[in-house]
């Protein structure tokens, strides 16, 4: 297991990123899982930080629901 840190900078960001696909594939029970796990929750976190998605417009999801009927 890697030494897992807090994501300060985009680099950190990077290279989280690069990590979690080297072991994405990661099991219950093999070495890598918990830190996977772990992995994914600090890039949750620093995603909904840095790259916030904006509630949609109302209006718009209306019409996007009924043209998608």
């Amino acid at each position: 297991m890697n030494s897992i840190k807090p994501i300060r900078s985009e680099a950190d960001y990077q290279a989280t990123l690069t990590r979690l696909k080297t072991i994405l594939q990661a099991q219950p029970g093999d070495p890598e899982f918990d830190e996977l796990e772990i992995l994914a929750i600090l890039l949750e976190a620093y995603e909904a930080r840095h790259y916030p998605i904006a509630d949609p417009d109302p209006i718009e999801y209306i019409k996007y629901k009924m043209e998608e009927q």
